[in-house]
């Protein structure tokens, strides 16, 4: 007698390896026999006729720390069948929290994490999987320790290298992290304070990640030319620290280096022949989501978002920042204004900018688009949330195509109609996983079912070193998508994003229904997962 059986579907199992059609036995939260179980019978059972059974889709990059804790449903992920997600991501997690970094500030609240909490009542990583425990949550979550709380308890938003004694607190944040079940460190070196830091602070950081079986995972330098160094650096502090590195978000965003994919691969792959172990995530779109003011000089934004607004309503410090932005965020490479879009307006800025590109507002403005840009980042008090249009569907294929790949939505799991359903949030927070199964599997045939599949479950699971996860087999942790491989599609658009995707009605974590007939259970039997 099994507690459930799903009949007749056709399993993809995560290895890569050729689909074939079986029935499915589980008991508790683990596959207990898959083959032919039509003599066997079952607490309950699910005809999944016409339907691929595949694991769970693991989300190797997301900022859903705080989103899953305002609404454990994760709905716009579980509609895209995600049953893992790995947070922390960009150096941004929610612990620890101490010193000059005593809380998560409202606007990283709204613009990393795209949340309203009311209470942070944890300072570590300890507390924060308690306060998930209360409730429970339909997702799996992995945590990663971020650089930017460890960089900013110890020395605030400074831009300087540490001390020898400001160097060793972060190493001991790091390490009580780790020892508190962080999969590894992740950073951010576009995003402050994360970018002030040099490569010898990140690898001694990394070291002691490695030292508790942990890996890097970095959202590396994007700078004006630094395209191919960042690449490089991640891959030397991989090396030097002694442990596996997973580029985030790969792309080309600089326009003189976009067209060269295979050139920014071959510096992965030239560094694991020279014994570094170098992946990459990537997410199925040509445009980013990231804080606006992510654009502005690093110097502009020491000292947090109160500091960032105080230049920019200074006179002279305002003419600054204007004059360096003339040199184009990649230098010698124009501005094109009408890339950027308001996402979302956050807290303090207009409703009415949403969905909206700055040279748009700056025409209405009547001002140049450099000083609409400041303008909306000093009204909203760097509340604001853009999406960028600054890929190649080109360069993104062959990022999807390569060994080296898995995928990543970079994007929160939130409600259709929560407090962010008039902000255009980017629709990979509703649709990468099926958009992948759906545009790329189905209709161009970038990747067959099988790999695509591979990549999203037993290969990220085997790169994170979840031996139970990941899989369709007996044994493994009964963490199950089912999906119609001939309408699985991503229904979200830049202009209405929040719409969940289709063809995806099923979908069990450790061995509960989650979603049944494209309906949420009410069940949460999940929370933060341990090394």
């Amino acid at each position: 007698m099994l507690d459930k059986i799903i009949r007749g579907g056709t399993v993809v199992d995560g290895s890569g390896q050729k689909s074939y059609r079986a029935d499915i036995g589980i008991t508790g939260n683990r596959i207990e026999v898959i083959g032919n179980l039509s003599e066997i019978e079952a607490g309950e059972s699910l005809d999944a006729t016409g339907l691929c059974v595949s694991p769970g889709f693991i989300d190797m990059h997301s900022h859903s720390d705080l989103s899953l804790i305002e609404d454990p449903r994760g709905l716009s992920k579980i509609h895209q069948g995600v049953t893992t997600e790995v947070v922390s991501q960009c150096g941004f997690s929610v612990y620890p929290l101490g010193g000059r970094y005593p809380t998560v500030p409202e606007t990283t609240m709204g613009t990393a994490f795209t949340a309203q909490i009311d209470t942070v009542d944890w300072t570590d990583l300890a507390g924060y999987a308690r306060r998930v425990t209360q409730k429970g949550s339909s997702i799996n979550i992995i945590p990663l320790v971020g650089h930017v709380p460890v960089r900013a308890s110890v020395m605030g938003y400074e831009n300087r290298a540490p001390t020898d004694d400001e160097l060793e607190q972060m190493r001991r944040l790091v390490a009580e992290m780790m020892e508190q079940a962080a999969f590894g460190l992740s950073n951010g070196l576009t995003l402050v304070p994360s970018a002030y830091a040099d490569q010898h602070e990140v690898v001694e950081l990394a070291k002691v990640a490695a030292s508790y079986g942990g890996f890097y995972d970095t959202h590396k330098r994007g700078w004006s030319d630094w395209h191919f160094k960042a690449s490089e650096e991640a891959c030397e502090i991989g090396l030097q620290a002694g442990l596996p590195v997973q580029i985030a978000h790969m792309a080309i965003i600089d326009p003189r280096y976009q067209g060269k994919p295979d050139q920014l691969i071959a510096i992965m792959e030239d560094a694991n022949a020279r014994g570094a172990d170098v992946m990459y995530d990537v997410y199925p779109y040509v445009a980013s989501g990231t804080p606006l003011s992510q654009f502005l000089p690093g110097w502009a934004q020491e000292g947090g978002a109160d500091q960032l607004v105080a230049r920019i309503r200074d006179p002279e410090t305002h003419k600054r920042i204007s004059d360096e932005m003339d040199k184009g965020w990649f230098r010698g490479i124009p501005w094109d204004w009408a890339t950027y879009y308001v996402a979302s307006p956050g807290v303090k800025g207009d409703p009415a900018w949403t969905g909206r590109h700055v040279q748009e507002i700056a025409d209405e403005w009547n001002v140049h688009p450099k000083e609409a840009f400041l303008r909306l980042i000093d009204i909203s008090e760097d509340g604001i949330f853009s999406v960028v249009f600054n890929r190649t569907e080109e360069d993104m294929q062959c990022f999807m195509k390569h060994p080296l790949s898995l995928f990543g939505s970079d994007g929160n799991a939130v409600d259709a109609d929560g407090h962010l359903s008039k902000a255009n949030v980017h629709p990979r927070f509703y649709g990468a996983f099926p958009r992948v199964l759906g545009r790329y599997v189905r209709e161009l045939g970038v990747l067959t079912l099988e790999e695509a599949v591979h990549k999203m479950t037993g290969k990220a699971a085997g790169r994170l070193g979840l031996s139970d996860r990941g899989r369709v087999a007996p044994g493994y942790i009964a963490d199950l998508t089912l999906f119609d491989a001939d309408s699985v599609s991503d229904r979200a658009t830049f202009e209405l994003p929040h719409q969940y995707a289709a063809g995806i009605p099923h979908v069990m974590v450790n061995g509960q229904w989650v979603l049944r007939d494209n309906a949420h259970t009410g069940a949460f039997p999940t929370g933060v997962l341990t090394r």
